[in-house]
């Protein structure tokens, strides 16, 4: 009997878990697989142990098969991954992206199989699989992170981004409209930004000069919102761990999800993705296979709704 778990958070494979969750029952999923290669969580079936990056793209969009399932055919699908440079990193180069300090650039992965110091492009990877299986690539959004912190290599950059694919089932999908506020004055009618308050003139070629402020807005809500989302990451409270901010998935939640829907993360991690949820009048299911993770994200979540008593 397949049942939807809401409001819950169940320890397990996600992909053994979502087979009980009944077919188009979701409204939006959200989530950030664990990295390639750099954490042992010390469970069977766990994802990112794979041999090679194929075989973890592969066994990831399988997973991913089992989400469009679920998934409305309105609903949205949002997935921040990250990428791994290969080589043959220790134990102190391990940084999943939940852990303190795992959201600061890009780590080498404890595997041989891909070449050292060559960027994987695995997030680039999983999206190009995941539209060669049928999902609709809406966007790519682009987080950069103002306080990045500092990395010791001397012939690269330092990485201070991840990427944020936004995927759909079908051409007609669940989407609210999010803005950008406004932050210089713009030309209305030639689209340029000026850098101060004046008067614009414009005849369309009509021999008649019309005038007006630079400050006229097209939206009064501000502009439709871009695809490069500076945020900083903000480490959480409970030792260890990093989860992405609040304020990174919030506009997500408020655009792929109605009020009142459901919102299914299956690699839970320590709730943030609830969290928010709840913060917005959304419903979560939550699917997580470390129990030290279950533990956390369930004090936090009650925590959060104790304050809103």
């Amino acid at each position: 009997c397949k049942y939807i778990y809401m409001n819950e958070i169940i320890k397990g494979d996600c992909l053994e878990v979502m087979k009980d969750i009944p077919d188009k029952s979701i409204d939006m999923v959200l989530t950030s697989p664990p990295y390639w290669a750099l954490r042992d969580y010390g469970v069977e079936n766990q994802l990112g142990r794979e041999k090679t990056f194929q075989e973890y793209i592969n066994k990831l969009c399988d997973l991913f098969d089992e989400v469009k399932r679920i998934l409305k055919d309105n609903g949205t699908c949002w997935v921040n991954i990250g990428d791994t440079y290969g080589g043959t990193g220790d134990k102190k180069d391990s940084k999943d992206p939940k852990y303190k300090d795992g959201r600061n650039g890009q780590s080498k992965a404890l595997n041989k199989s891909a070449t050292a110091k060559c960027l994987c492009q695995i997030p680039s990877r999983f999206a190009i699989e995941m539209t060669h299986r049928g999902w609709i690539l809406r966007n790519e959004i682009i987080w950069h992170k103002p306080n990045a912190m500092p990395s010791p290599v001397k012939d690269r950059f330092t990485v201070d981004f991840e990427k944020v694919f936004f995927f759909t089932k079908s051409k007609k999908y669940h989407f609210e409209q999010q803005f950008d506020e406004y932050t210089k004055p713009m030309n209305r009618w030639g689209g340029e930004e000026l850098k101060a308050d004046g008067e614009s003139d414009w005849d369309n070629g009509t021999g008649q000069v019309t005038y007006r402020k630079r400050n006229f807005r097209p939206y009064k809500n501000g502009k439709n919102k871009r695809t490069v989302w500076s945020i900083n990451t903000k480490p959480s409270k409970e030792p260890h761990f990093a989860s992405y901010p609040e304020k990174l998935i919030e506009p997500m939640i408020k655009a792929g999800c109605p009020v009142n829907g459901i919102v299914l993360d299956p690699f839970f991690g320590i709730g943030t993705t609830g969290i928010v949820a709840k913060k917005n009048n959304r419903n979560y299911i939550g699917i997580e296979i470390a129990q030290e993770y279950v533990d956390i994200a369930r004090a936090r979540i009650k925590s959060m709704q104790d304050t809103l008593i």
